[in-house]
């Protein structure tokens, strides 16, 4: 298993937010850059990066992300507001390795059906495409965790497989932000369904025991961030983990 550490921006400054409340934001004294920087010198290779703005529908900082995801080697998983097919292919044109999409690929089935037949510079775009699930008690929320899908988790989890996406970043809410361990009862049941998919865990991961923990599960990824902000994981411990996670490949 591989950690992906975790950097949200809203009004370009790297940020976190409790259980995806705007109201309750924590903003740190380091920019973007300064953090990519600081993670690609310790030998991490991929970085998740969430345009909160993005995900209102304000896309003042996507320049401001893509000037900065250009000038880098590292591998972008991005997520923030990707609700059209031409925003997927503006971004994957952009140099974002993986696009995170959520509330249109729920709200919208023809969104991911169009989706899947599409090609991204000569492949498939499925193979650029991570769906997130964001889950509170088995229920799948969007539009900012305030709204619920009638859909329930496994039939959604069955249809994207069908139509040949098979990477999933599963959010449990009712850990994110807290710092109180990962889902681990919810990333089981998933993974009991479905085996063949590559889960990447979100939400709640405070140390390297919830890491461990995750890993014993064969999920392919997790994604930390306020735990590494708040010391709780420091970057050579990721960095130690991802290149003895690489060895055991």
């Amino acid at each position: 298993m591989y950690i992906i550490p975790a950097i949200d921006i809203l009004d370009k400054q790297v940020v976190r937010l409790r259980e995806g409340k705007y109201d309750e934001v924590t903003t740190y004294d380091i920019n973007l850059e300064e953090m990519i920087e600081k993670y690609q010198s310790n030998g991490t290779e991929f970085v998740h990066i969430i345009d909160l703005n993005g995900a209102k529908g304000d896309f003042t900082n996507q320049q401001y992300l893509f000037n900065i995801i250009q000038k880098t080697d590292m591998k972008v998983q991005y997520g923030g507001g990707v609700r059209s097919i031409e925003k997927v292919k503006e971004l994957i044109d952009a140099g974002v390795h993986r696009v995170i999409v959520g509330t249109q690929a729920i709200t919208n089935p023809e969104f991911l059906d169009e989706l899947s037949r599409l090609y991204c510079n000569g492949i498939k775009c499925s193979d650029h495409i991570v769906v997130a699930i964001d889950v509170l008690d088995e229920v799948i929320k969007y539009s900012g965790w305030m709204e619920s899908s009638p859909v329930k988790l496994i039939d959604y989890i069955d249809r994207c497989l069908n139509l040949g996406f098979f990477r999933f970043l599963c959010t449990d809410i009712n850990k994110d932000g807290k710092l109180g361990g990962a889902g681990i009862d919810l990333y089981k049941k998933l993974l009991d369904h479905s085996p063949i998919i590559k889960l990447i865990a979100s939400g709640g991961i405070s140390s390297l025991e919830d890491i461990k923990a995750l890993d014993e599960l064969r999920i392919e990824a997790c994604v930390v961030g306020k735990a590494i902000y708040e010391n709780r994981i420091s970057i050579e411990e990721i960095k130690e983990w991802n290149l003895r996670s690489l060895i055991n490949f």
